[in-house]
C-alpha cells in the first residue's frame, strides 16, 4: 500500500526532471532574455492546462501542437487566440509574457493585433520585460496600419516607468498629428497616463491638448475633453475657441464622450453666462424678507424701497446666444439610449436652463425608471434632489414613483423620499392611502421609512396632521415591535407641536414601556413623559419607579433619559419623587459609562442645593423645563444640490477625489467675443451657388486665392440647400456659421476653379517673358514669382550696381506695364510690401581676407540670395576684391579647394583689376561646414574659408496656407522643434518680426488667416528639403517659435538664430 502511494510522487518527479531538461534546451534557442541576464523559468511545477498547450512541441512531445515559437503564422495566431480567451475568462497568463512579447515583431497583422491586446493587459505588471522591447513598440508607432500604431502607443503609455517619459511624450506629440483619428484618440487617452506618471510634463501636455481640442473629428472630441478634465480643468481659455464646435459635434460624439463633454460644458457655462433665473430668485428673496419683516414695518420700509429700486434698475435678462446653443444642441440627447447621457443632459438643464424650460427633463428621467435597479438608484437620487426645488415638474408623473413589491429596499426608500417631496394638499390623500398599503409590507426597513414619511407629511401639511397622528397611534398596537418603536419616535416629534391637545396619547404611550424593548423607542417615551409631566402628574412618578428597577439593565441612551425624567420630576413633584431621584442618581454614580456618571454628578449639584452649590442651581427649572422648539422634519436631500447632479460626490453626499466644484454664476457677463472664431469671408455663404458667385466676383489678386481643400460652411444643412434654415440658426445662436465646418467640396467646383486659374495664368504670362526655375515653383500664386524678381532686382542693385557675368541681371524680367499692374495690389501678405524688402544696410558683409594679411588686398563676401544660374543646387556667394596698394593685382583665381564629403565649388574665372566683384557657387550640401580653398594672385597664395549661416542655405518656397498646413502636418514629431520666447521691445509688430526672420533666413512669407501668426517657408538649396517657420504671438509679449524641417540639424540651428534675432 505504501509503494502504491509513493508511485505518483515518483512519477511527478520524473516528469519534472524531463521538463527541466527540455526547458533548458528551449531557453538556449530562445532569443528572449530576462533583465538580470539569467535564465527565465517559463512555468512553475503546476500550470493551467491551457498554458501547457501553448509551448513548443519539444517540451510535450507533440509535433503538431500550437506553438508561440513556431515559424508558422497560423499556429501563432491560434496560440494568441487561446491566450486572449484565457484572459477574457479571468485566468492569469502573465507567465507567457516573454514568449508573447517577442512576437510583437511578427509581420502578420492579425497576430500583431492580438499580441498588443495581451501587452496592454500585462505591460504594467511586467515592466522590466516590456522595456526590453521598447524599440519594437517605437517601430510600431510608424506602422502603416492605424490599429497597430494606436496599440503600440497604448502599450508604451502602459509602461509606468519614469525613465521613458521623454519617449512617451515624443510618441504622444507625434500621434496627436497622426492622419488617423483613431490614433489621435489614443494619444488623448495616453495624456492622463503620462500626467499621472510625471506631473512636471503638464505644460507640454497642455500644448498637445490645445492642438487636439481643435480637432474636427467626433472620434477625438470626447477623449481630448477627458484629458483636459484630468490635466488642466482650470484652463477655461482653451475651451473658448472650441466651444461652438463642441456644441455642434455633440450629437455625433460617442456616448462616453457625450457625458464627459456635457459635464465639462456645464461647468464652463456656469462661468461664462448669467443666471437665467436671476430675476425670479431676487423676487423670491424679496417676498421672504417682506414676510418675516412684517412685525417691524417701520424699520424695513427703507430697505424695501432700496430693493425695489435695485430690481427696477436691473436690466431685463437676455440669454446669450451661445447659452441657447448649448441648451438646444443637448436637448435631443434626452432621447439617447444611454442612461448616463440622459442623466448628464438632465443635470445640465437643472443647473443651466431657465425655470420654465427645466420641465422637459422629467419625462426622460421617468423613462429611465424602467431600467435596471442600479440605474434606477442613481436616477432616483437625483430626482429626489430635484423635487425639493422643482416639485412641479414631476407631479404629473406621481404614479411612476409608486412602489412595487419587487423593488429592492434602497429603491423603495428613494421612491418614498420622492413621494414625500411631491406631497401637497391636492394629492396627500392619494399618497397616504399608498403609505397605508406599504406599512403592511414584510420589509421592516421599508416600513420604518414609510412611518417616517408619514411623519414628514404630517409636519409639512397641517391639514392632515391629526389624521396622521391617529394613524400612527393605531400602529402602536401592531404586533411588530419595530413598527411600534418607529411609530413612537415619529409620534414624539409630532406631539411636540401640540402637546396640550394630546395628553391621552402620552398616557397611552406611557403604558408601552412594559412591552417595547427597542432603546430608541423607550428613550422617546421617557423624554415625552419628562417633558410633559405636568399633563400626566399621576403616571409620571410610576414610570420613574419602574425605570429605577430596571436601570442597571437598560441601554445607555435609555439611562440618560431616566436621569432627565428623575431631574424634571424632582423639580416639579419633589414630594413623591425625591427618594426615587436620589436612588437613580446613586445608581448612575457608579455606572460603567463615564457619560452617565458625569451626567449624574452634574444633575445632583444642579437640582439638590447645598452650601457648595453654585449660582446655577437657582436656574435649574429654567434649564430643564425650558420650552423646546418642535423639530423640523427635513429631507436628507435638502442641501445636496450644491454638488453637481449625476456626480459621485452627489451620490455619496461627500466630496469624492477628483471632484470639481460647480462654479457660481458670474455677477456680470464675461466678454462673449472670446468664443468668436475667424472664418474667411467666402466660407460664410449658405449655399454652393452663392459661394460660387462670390468667388467669381472677387478680384484676382485676393488673400484667399488658392486656398482650396478643406473648407468651412455655415451649417451642415447647407448642402441640402436649406438657406432659410441656416439663416435662422445664425440669428439664434450668435454666429453658427463659425461653429460647424464642412470637410470637402464637390469635384466639379474644384475643376471650375482650376480652369479659371489656368486662364488667368495664361493672361499674365502673355505680358512677361519666361520665368526662372525658382519662380516656377509657385502654383497657386503666379504673381509671387514676379514679386520675388522685384525683390532680387532691388536687392542686387543695392549690393552691386554692376552684375557679374555669371549672374543674369534680373531687371530684364520687368516691364513698365507689369510694374504698373503690381502697384495696385491690396494684399494683407506684408512680405509683398516694399517696406519689408531688406535694405542695403541689412546685407551683411563678411571678411574673407584682411588688407594687412593680404598685403594690401582686401576681400569681402556676402550671400546675395540670388539663384546661381549655372547650378541651382549651389549657393551664390558674391565676392568683392579691393586693391589698397599702388601695384596692380593680376591673375586672381582659386586653387586647391579642400571640401567636406559631398560639397562642391564652382570657381570664378581668372580676373584682374583694382576693385572687382565676382560671383561663385558653393554646394554646402545642406551643412554649415566651411569651404576651404586658396585665393591666389600672380605673386601670392592666401588660405581662406567661407562658412555659411544656416539661414543662407535655403531659398524661398511659395506655398498657400493649405499647402503649408499639409506639409507641416507631415513634418511633426522628431521633425518639429518648438520654443517659447519673449519678443524684444523693437520686435512687437508683424513688420518687425517679418523683417528679423527674413534677415536671418532666406524664406518667403506664407499667407495666414490669423493676425497673431506669421508663417514662412523655404527649401534647402542642395536637397530641396522643406523648411517651415511659424511665429505665433501671444499676450504679454510672448511668442511661440516652431520650425518644421526634415533635416533636424538645420532646424535646430535655425531655431537658435531666429530666437536670438527676435529677442534682441
Amino acid at each position: 500500500m505504501q509503494k502504491l502511494l509513493q508511485l505518483p510522487v515518483n512519477a511527478v518527479n520524473i516528469v519534472k526532471t524531463v521538463q527541466g531538461v527540455a526547458q533548458g534546451q528551449e531557453e538556449a534557442r530562445s532569443p528572449v532574455l530576462t533583465p538580470d541576464g539569467g535564465q527565465q523559468n517559463w512555468y512553475s511545477a503546476v500550470q493551467p492546462e491551457e498554458l501547457r498547450h501553448l509551448r513548443t512541441a519539444s517540451v510535450f512531445g507533440s509535433s503538431g501542437g500550437e506553438m508561440l515559437d513556431s515559424n508558422k503564422d497560423s499556429l501563432k495566431l491560434e496560440a494568441m487566440k487561446r491566450i486572449v480567451a484565457m484572459i477574457a475568462r479571468g485566468k492569469n497568463a502573465s507567465d507567457l509574457f516573454p514568449a508573447v512579447v517577442k512576437n510583437v515583431a511578427c509581420k502578420n497583422i492579425e497576430v500583431k493585433k492580438l499580441v498588443y491586446v495581451y501587452l496592454v493587459r500585462y505591460a504594467e505588471e511586467q515592466q522590466d520585460l516590456a522595456l526590453l522591447s521598447i524599440s519594437t513598440f517605437q517601430r510600431g508607432l510608424k506602422d502603416p496600419n492605424q490599429l497597430i500604431r494606436a496599440s503600440a502607443l497604448r502599450v508604451l503609455s502602459s509602461i509606468r516607468v519614469t525613465i521613458i517619459v521623454p519617449i512617451m511624450m515624443l510618441a504622444i506629440k507625434e500621434a496627436a498629428s497622426d492622419m488617423s483619428p483613431y490614433v489621435r484618440k489614443t494619444a488623448a487617452h495616453a495624456i492622463p497616463k503620462l500626467y499621472s506618471l510625471d506631473p512636471e510634463q503638464k505644460d507640454q501636455l497642455i500644448e498637445v491638448i490645445e492642438k487636439l481640442l481643435a480637432d474636427k473629428t467626433t472620434l477625438v472630441a470626447g477623449s481630448v475633453v477627458m484629458a483636459f478634465e484630468e490635466v488642466c480643468p482650470e484652463r477655461i481659455d482653451l475651451i473658448h475657441k472650441n466651444y461652438r464646435k463642441l456644441c455642434n459635434l455633440l450629437i455625433d460624439v460617442e456616448e462616453w464622450g457625450q457625458v464627459v463633454i456635457i459635464n465639462m460644458l456645464t461647468r464652463y457655462a456656469r462661468t461664462q453666462f448669467l443666471n437665467p433665473n436671476i430675476n425670479e430668485s431676487l423676487l423670491e428673496e424679496g417676498g421672504e424678507k417682506a414676510f418675516y419683516g412684517s412685525d417691524d414695518e417701520d424699520d424695513d420700509d427703507e430697505e424695501k424701497k432700496a430693493e425695489a429700486a435695485a430690481l427696477a434698475k436691473r436690466k431685463p435678462y437676455v440669454m446669450d446666444p451661445d447659452h441657447r446653443l448649448l441648451l438646444r444642441n443637448t436637448k435631443p440627447l434626452l432621447q439617447s439610449r444611454n442612461a448616463a447621457v440622459v442623466m448628464a443632459v438632465a443635470q445640465l438643464y437643472f443647473h443651466l436652463a431657465p425655470k420654465a424650460e427645466v420641465g422637459v427633463i422629467a419625462k426622460a428621467l421617468v423613462r429611465l425608471m424602467r431600467s435596471h435597479s442600479e440605474v434606477q438608484y442613481v436616477v432616483l437620487q437625483n430626482v429626489a434632489t430635484m423635487t425639493i426645488k422643482r416639485r412641479g415638474m414631476f407631479e404629473p408623473y406621481l404614479k411612476s414613483f409608486y412602489i412595487r413589491s419587487t423593488d429592492p429596499t434602497q429603491i423603495k426608500i428613494l421612491k418614498l423620499e420622492v413621494l414625500t417631496n411631491l406631497a401637497n394638499e391636492t394629492n396627500i390623500s392619494t399618497i397616504l392611502r399608498e403609505f397605508q398599503t406599504y406599512i403592511k409590507s414584510m420589509d421592516k426597513d421599508f416600513v420604518a421609512a414609510t412611518i417616517q414619511a408619514i411623519g414628514r407629511c404630517a409636519t409639512n401639511i397641517g391639514e392632515v396632521r391629526d389624521t396622521c397622528l391617529n394613524g400612527l397611534v393605531q400602529l402602536l398596537s401592531n404586533r411588530d415591535e419595530l413598527v411600534v418603536a418607529e411609530s413612537v419616535v415619529v409620534i414624539k416629534k409630532l406631539l411636540q407641536m401640540q402637546p396640550e391637545q394630546h395628553s391621552d396619547i402620552i398616557k397611552h404611550m406611557a403604558k408601552l414601556t412594559d412591552n417595547i424593548q427597542v432603546p430608541m423607542a423607550r428613550a422617546s417615551i421617557l423624554w415625552l413623559i419628562g417633558e410633559y409631566c405636568e399633563h400626566v402628574p399621576k403616571i409620571a412618578p410610576d414610570v420613574l419607579r419602574k425605570m429605577a428597577k430596571s436601570f442597571t439593565n437598560e441601554e445607555d441612551i435609555v439611562k440618560l433619559q431616566i436621569l432627565n425624567l428623575a431631574a424634571k420630576l424632582y423639580l416639579t413633584n419633589s414630594k413623591q419623587t425625591k427618594l426615587l431621584t436620589q436612588y437613580v442618581l446613586n445608581l448612575a454614580k457608579y455606572d460603567q459609562n463615564y457619560d452617565i456618571r458625569d451626567r449624574a454628578r452634574f444633575i445632583r449639584q444642579l437640582i439638590v442645593p447645598t452650601d457648595k452649590s453654585g449660582a446655577l442651581s437657582k436656574y435649574a427649572k429654567k434649564l430643564f423645563l425650558a420650552l423646546k422648539p418642535a423639530p423640523v422634519l427635513e429631507s436628507p436631500f435638502k442641501d445636496r444640490d450644491h454638488f453637481q447632479l449625476g456626480s459621485l460626490s452627489h451620490l455619496l453626499n461627500a466630496k469624492a477625489g477628483g471632484y470639481q466644484e460647480l462654479p457660481d454664476w458670474p455677477e456680470s457677463a464675461p466678454d462673449p467675443s472670446v468664443r468668436n472664431v475667424e472664418v474667411p469671408e467666402w466660407t460664410k455663404c449658405t449655399s454652393r451657388k452663392e459661394r460660387k458667385e462670390k468667388k467669381v466676383e472677387k478680384p484676382f489678386y485676393s488673400d484667399s486665392e488658392g486656398e482650396s481643400g478643406p473648407t468651412e460652411s455655415a451649417d451642415s444643412e447647407s448642402d441640402t440647400g436649406s438657406g432659410s434654415e441656416s439663416g435662422s440658426e445664425e440669428s439664434g445662436s450668435g454666429s453658427e456659421s463659425e461653429e460647424s465646418e464642412e470637410e470637402s467640396e464637390s469635384e466639379e467646383e474644384e475643376e471650375d476653379e482650376e480652369d479659371e486659374r489656368t486662364k488667368k495664368k495664361k493672361k499674365i504670362e502673355k505680358s512677361k517673358p519666361k520665368k526662372p526655375e525658382s519662380a516656377e515653383r509657385s502654383e497657386c500664386f503666379p504673381f509671387r514669382s514676379m514679386i520675388s524678381s522685384i525683390n532680387l532686382f532691388i536687392f542686387s542693385s543695392s549690393v552691386d550696381p554692376t552684375p557679374s557675368p555669371q549672374v543674369t541681371p534680373v531687371n530684364n524680367f520687368l516691364s513698365s506695364s507689369l510694374v504698373a499692374d503690381l502697384e495696385g495690389l491690396s494684399l494683407t501678405d506684408t512680405v509683398l510690401a516694399p517696406t519689408t524688402i531688406a535694405p542695403s544696410s541689412s546685407v551683411r558683409m563678411y571678411e574673407l581676407l584682411h588688407r594687412i594679411t593680404g598685403e594690401g588686398l582686401a576681400v569681402e563676401y556676402c550671400f546675395s540670395r540670388q539663384p546661381f544660374s549655372p547650378d541651382p543646387h549651389m549657393v551664390a556667394v558674391q565676392i568683392q576684391f579691393t586693391n589698397n596698394t599702388s601695384s596692380e593685382t593680376k591673375s586672381l583665381h582659386i586653387e586647391d579647394p579642400k571640401l567636406q564629403s559631398g560639397m562642391r565649388i564652382k570657381e570664378f574665372p581668372e580676373i584682374a583689376g583694382e576693385s572687382v566683384n565676382v560671383v561663385m557657387g558653393i554646394d554646402f550640401c545642406d551643412s554649415t561646414q566651411a569651404a576651404n580653398f586658396q585665393l591666389c594672385t600672380h605673386t601670392r597664395k592666401f588660405f581662406v574659408s567661407i562658412q555659411p549661416p544656416v539661414g543662407e542655405l535655403m531659398v524661398p518656397a511659395f506655398l498657400t496656407e493649405n499647402e503649408f498646413k499639409k506639409e507641416q502636418g507631415q513634418l511633426m514629431g522628431m521633425n518639429e522643434i518648438s520654443e517659447k520666447l519673449n519678443l524684444g521691445e523693437k520686435c512687437q509688430s508683424d513688420h518687425a518680426i517679418v523683417e528679423r526672420v527674413t534677415a536671418k533666413a532666406n524664406l518667403s512669407r506664407v499667407p495666414c488667416g490669423s493676425e497673431k501668426e506669421n508663417r514662412f517657408a523655404g527649401k534647402t538649396v542642395s536637397s530641396g528639403s522643406l523648411v517651415l517657420v511659424t511665429v505665433a504671438r501671444k499676450e504679454g509679449g510672448g511668442a511661440q517659435l516652431t520650425v518644421n524641417c526634415e533635416k533636424m540639424v538645420i532646424g535646430t540651428m535655425l531655431v537658435k538664430d531666429i530666437l536670438q534675432a527676435l529677442t534682441q
